[in-house]
């Protein structure tokens, strides 16, 4: 049987994309399993470890450095990180890539109308109307990942479907022991 390597799951895609949902299931099984697994959410990681940054374009690179950092530390001393950040800039993907262990870049895709379909917040509207600025995918840029390692269309498969393909992905990677 093979150890668990540490990794970064980077999931990257707009609000109501299924990221976090995807990312719940994940650790639920993986943790189940017996593996080191740590969630890291943008919702969550703004209440706590980033809670003084706002929207901008240097406070959204900010808040992604500092996960960053924590991400590495864990993924180095062999700990699987599931993270769910819209993370809209492919260049700061790319410095995530660079400074964690064993990155996997997942782009969750649905398009921009599933997603506001999907949004319980009520943000998409808001965004709509002009209410919310700097609100990606709608008056702000997505960079669309250029070459993700797993493409997870939420729009055509569900939640645990998604879920399922990233853990087979893991374990063909060596990164987890297979099941």
């Amino acid at each position: 049987m093979t150890e668990q390597k540490g990794f970064t799951l980077w999931m990257t895609g707009l609000s109501g994309s299924g990221k976090t949902t995807i990312a719940k299931i994940m650790e639920k099984q993986l943790k189940d399993r017996g593996l080191k697994i740590e969630r890291l959410d943008g919702d969550v990681v703004r209440q706590s470890l980033t809670r003084d940054l706002g929207f901008s374009k240097e406070d959204r690179d900010k808040n992604i450095e500092r996960v960053t950092f924590v991400a590495k530390l864990l993924s180095r001393n062999e700990v699987g990180v599931i993270a769910s950040f819209i993370s809209p800039y492919q260049a700061v993907r790319d410095m995530v890539r660079s400074e964690t262990t064993n990155f996997i870049e997942v782009f969750v895709y649905a398009p921009l109308e599933v997603c506001a379909d999907r949004d319980v917040k009520g943000l998409y509207e808001k965004a709509f109307a002009g209410e919310i600025p700097n609100f990606t995918g709608v008056s702000d840029p997505y960079e669309e990942p250029v070459n993700a390692d797993v493409v997870v269309p939420t729009h055509e498969e569900t939640p645990e479907e998604s879920a399922a393909r990233l853990i087979a992905y893991l374990e063909e990677k060596g990164y987890i022991p297979s099941a």
